[in-house]
């Protein structure tokens, strides 16, 4: 029993917790949780202070950092399978057409897309958060960053990435995939191409929401087009940057528009 106490490990923030040390619920779990005692309204002036920290630690280590893209897929996916080797190739040319990669600094995919940048020479970012199970950050990264709060690091993933790729996954990826479609649709955020990786994989999912949910009215037709598909590593980042690109041109004619307003009204 003393054994498998010791062998308990968590990171919590930038503290490692071990044995007895380690709580038997995580920080969001503390805060999300609305049974028990009504001491928790007292306790919570404090964790503000600690979600402000986080905030003030992720802005202040990323404030620096170039143009970047994210990469999602699934933990479970194994080394030396068809999608991690996707996952890296990805990574590479992402480098090779001047972004840096972030993940979500775990294993599977998020490894496999830091490794990929990482050995091509690129910065290679992971924003880990904290579980109730033991996974700590990939050893392909440059910079490393691990959160309590979900909330806070999707925070950090939509403000430095200047767009999503998103490969097969589970819950987590999807919650990823719908939170930006979300943000971008209600324009909360801009020039933000969104590009899924297997046609296999995600061309279901596509189907229903084309013949479910636009149909029947729950969303508009054009909404479709903030989505891209493809396998080819070559169009993902193909699409990021033309996307980029039409966005870069759009400013620069709303800018010339507006100057020549401002002269005609001179």
């Amino acid at each position: 029993m003393t054994s498998e106490v010791n062998s308990r490990s968590r990171r919590q923030g930038p503290a490692v917790l071990r044995g007895r040390a380690v709580p038997p619920t995580t920080t969001d779990q503390r805060l999300l949780d609305s049974r028990g005692p009504a001491d928790w309204v007292h306790a919570d002036p404090w964790r503000v202070l600690r979600i402000q920290a986080e905030f003030v630690e992720g802005f202040g280590l990323l404030a620096e950092l170039p143009k970047a893209v994210s990469v999602f897929g699934s933990a479970r996916t194994k080394p030396g399978t068809d999608e991690y080797e996707l996952a890296v190739d990805i990574g590479a040319r992402l480098h090779d057409a001047g972004y840096a990669v972030i993940t979500g600094g775990g294993p599977g995919i998020m490894e496999a897309a830091n490794k990929g940048c990482d050995e091509n020479g690129g910065l290679s970012v992971g924003l880990g958060i904290e579980l109730p199970f033991e996974q700590k950050l990939n050893d392909y990264l440059d910079i490393g960053l691990e959160f309590r709060y979900f909330f806070v690091r999707k925070t950090m993933f939509v403000k430095y990435s200047q767009a999503f790729v998103v490969l097969p996954g589970g819950f987590g990826t999807l919650d990823e995939l719908f939170e930006a479609i979300t943000l971008v649709q209600t324009r909360k955020i801009t020039r933000f191409p969104i590009v899924l990786v297997g046609t296999e994989f995600w061309g279901g999912l596509l189907d229903w929401v084309e013949k479910v949910m636009l149909t029947s009215a729950k969303i508009s037709p054009h909404d479709l087009d903030l989505i891209h598909l493809t396998d080819d590593p070559d169009e993902v980042v193909q699409i990021i940057i033309d996307g980029h690109t039409r966005a870069e041109q759009e400013i620069i004619e709303a800018r010339a528009s507006a100057e020549a307003g401002e002269a005609a009204g001179e």
